[in-house]
Parts: C-alpha cells; structure tokens; sequence
C-alpha cells in the first residue's frame, strides 16, 4: 500500500501542535512523583483512625503515624499512580481495609488467632515450624506461612521462625502491610475497590460470600475518599 505523503511545512505544524497539548497535558496533570503521602495521611487523618480505637486497645500504643511513615521509606512508589486523585484513592483503599482488619487500628493480632490454623502443609517451600501460628498479625493482618516467608525474605526477618515479630515491631508490622500490598493489591487497584477486596479477602467475603463485610469496607473507603475530596470510582463491591 502507497504511503501518504506530508508536505513537510504541515507535519512540522503538527509537531508544534502535539507538543504544546503535551505541555499543556503535562501542566494540568502534575506527575504522582509530586505526590507526597505524609501530606495525605496527615496526623488528622491518621488520628480520626485511630482515635475511634478504645483506650483499652492493644494497638493504640502499637501503631502510629510516625511508624507507618518509617515503613513507607522501603515502599516509596505507595500511594503514587496514575493521577493524584488516583494517588488518593490508593490511600484511602489501604486505610479502609486496614481500618476493618484491626478495627481502627484496635488489635495487632486476630481475635482467637492462636486457635486457627493457617498453616499449608502442601507449600515445602516455606513450611511450618512447630509451635508457630501464622495467623493474622498486623494493619492487614498477614497470615499464612507462605506469606510470612515471602513477607520475611522480603522485608529482612525470620517469618517462618519468628512470625511473632509482626506482631512486636511496629514498623515491620507496617512493612508486611505495605509489602503484602504493593504485591498483591496494587496489581488490581485500577479494577475499582471491589477487585482490592478480593486481593484480600476474596475467598470468604466476595460473590456473596460475606455482603455484610463487604459493605463495611465500602463504606470505610467512600468515608476516606470523601475526607480527601475525591470520588470512590465504579466497582466497589466484589
């Protein structure tokens, strides 16, 4: 097929053209590497979380601002996709489904943990150590021992051996959270809410597995994204 031929004077037109709707592209849509998350989760907001904690709460004196921060400095690129609203709407989706696993950042570990097994005695690669639960522990509430391994090698602890540390120090316990997320949710989060429940908790809650749930975590992420001013998008439910 014969190609079309563009007098040059007009192709060097639309190379002027493109590059002044870039430039303007660029001017109105300020690069995510702007994005400061400390400037996002501002003690408020982090402080509207965890002030609905009771008193009495182990993870009042656990977790912090401070923490999550000294944790956020191994996951940089947390918080900072697409736009800022987008940037936004990422925080706001890790806020609301860490606000439901520790109920208001109230428990470190799950209630009745040491009586449920998660371990997978099929995965050889990460196997269970005797007397070790892997049960929920920190803001998303890591479980199972495959994850507490990866989680481990990853982030520089003994999950195998010692998955007590996420429940001991508060900045690993951030750095499970972020590192569980960073691999397993922000893959789907341009999916909508909905596809981040599932990341988490698909098997038990979604396809109507657990509506009620569910919609708590809905309503925690609408809250938060109403907080910063941006929409919650489509697809929230799962």
């Amino acid at each position: 097929m014969a190609q079309i031929i563009v007098p040059s004077n007009i192709f060097l037109t639309l190379i002027i053209v493109a590059a002044a709707v870039a430039g303007y592209v660029e001017a109105q849509s300020p690069s995510t590497s702007e994005v400061s998350v400390a400037d996002i989760v501002t003690p408020e907001f982090f402080n509207g979380i965890i002030g609905q904690a009771d008193a009495s709460c182990a993870g009042k004196n656990f977790y912090s601002r401070a923490t999550f921060l000294e944790a956020l400095k191994s996951y940089d690129q947390f918080g900072k996709i697409g736009s800022i609203d987008d940037s936004k709407r990422e925080i706001a989706a890790f806020f609301a489904h860490v606000t439901h696993e520790t109920f208001h950042f109230c428990y470190i570990e799950e209630i009745d943990g040491p009586s449920k097994d998660y371990c997978d005695e099929s995965n050889t690669q990460y196997p269970c150590k005797p007397n070790k639960g892997y049960y929920g522990r920190g803001p998303i509430q890591l479980s199972w021992n495959p994850n507490y391994g990866r989680a481990g090698e990853s982030i520089g602890f003994d999950g195998l051996n010692s998955p007590e540390t996420v429940a001991n120090d508060p900045i690993i316990s951030f750095k499970t959270a972020l590192w569980y997320w960073m691999n397993s949710v922000r893959p789907v989060i341009g999916e909508g809410f909905g596809a981040t429940i599932r990341a988490i908790n698909g098997a038990l809650e979604c396809d109507g597995g657990n509506p009620a749930t569910v919609q708590k975590r809905v309503k925690y992420f609408t809250e938060y994204c109403n907080q910063l001013g941006i929409a919650p998008g489509d697809n929230l439910t799962c």
